[in-house]
Order: C-alpha cells, then structure tokens, then sequence
C-alpha cells in the first residue's frame, strides 16, 4: 500500500522537508479568507521564515500567471502564493502589477474580512485580472488573482502593507 502512494504522488503534493510527513491523497488546501488573513499572513508577517507547507513566495512581476501552477507548492485549479508588494515608484503608494507580458488589473471593490469572533476588520481582498499586452489596449485573460492584505489593527501593530498572500486561478466561462 506504501509503494502504491509513493508511486502515484502527484508532485504538487510533494513535500521538500524529510521531517514532515507527506499529505495524504484527497487532501485538499482550501482556506476561508479569515484563515488566510489570520492563520498564514499575519504569521508570515510576525516570522518571514514561516511558510505554512501550503504557501510559497514568490515574485509576481517576475513571473506570468501561466508559470505560477509549477511554483506552486499544491493545487490544481488554485494556487496560493506569498509576494511583497512592489511600489510602481519609490516614494509612492500604488503598487506595480505589470509583468514582461502584460498586468493585472483591480476589478470592483476590495472587499473587507471581518475575523469571525471578535468582528474586527482583520484585512482586505482584492480581485485583480491578468491582461495580456499593455495598458490600456491589454487583452483580457481568463487567470484571476485574489490578492490578501492585512488591515485594522493588524496593520497598525505589525506595519505589514507591504506584505500580502495571494490565490491565484485560471476561470474559463461558458
């Protein structure tokens, strides 16, 4: 039964550190935005060397979306990811989307996330797609990024907007 799992381990699943047991088969990583503000972000922001199995860091301007499956640590139809936000200019506040072959755009409003027991704002979502080409005549793609920030006291305490955790997929409609 052991060779069996070894055998057909999807690589994604493939953990690097020996001193952990590999995941078992069906497991699936899918957090709640509360989780991923507060269980992976904020202890990624109180301790850079954390990485929650689940997650990798990684650059988003030096990668094209359709790279980012491989980096990924798991998944199959989404993948999260760590990431430092990058200033478009040095003294300034907005952040630089673009990559080698095109950029994300925000779509809509973020959106709050409340922590479920003490009902304080504990970070942001925003949602962003990737247009192929530049601004403004890019092409519309189907990879969507869902980019997580902390915010409320979160970000004061821990000064972390320049920190953030990603997910990433790629949406095709019918």
């Amino acid at each position: 039964m052991d060779n069996y799992y070894h055998q057909h381990h999807h690589p994604h699943f493939d953990n690097s550190n020996n001193n952990e047991p590999h995941l078992p088969p069906g497991f699936r990583f899918h957090p709640t935005d509360e989780e991923l503000i507060t269980y992976y972000l904020l202890k990624k922001v109180l301790d850079s060397s954390f990485t929650g199995r689940a997650i990798v860091e990684v650059d988003l301007n030096k990668c094209e979306p359709w790279e980012l499956p491989e980096k990924a640590k798991m998944g199959e139809k989404e993948w999260y990811f760590y990431s430092l936000r990058d200033r478009k200019y040095p003294t300034g506040l907005r952040t630089n989307r673009a990559t080698e072959a095109g950029y994300w755009k925000a779509t809509g409003k973020d959106r709050e996330i409340y922590s479920s027991k003490t009902c304080s704002l504990v970070g942001m979502k925003k949602t962003l797609v990737f247009y192929r080409g530049r601004a403004p005549k890019g092409e519309k793609s189907n990879w969507v990024m869902h980019e997580y920030r902390l915010e409320g006291k979160f970000a004061y305490h821990y000064l972390s907007r320049s920190s953030k955790v990603t997910k990433i997929t790629e949406s095709f409609q019918a």
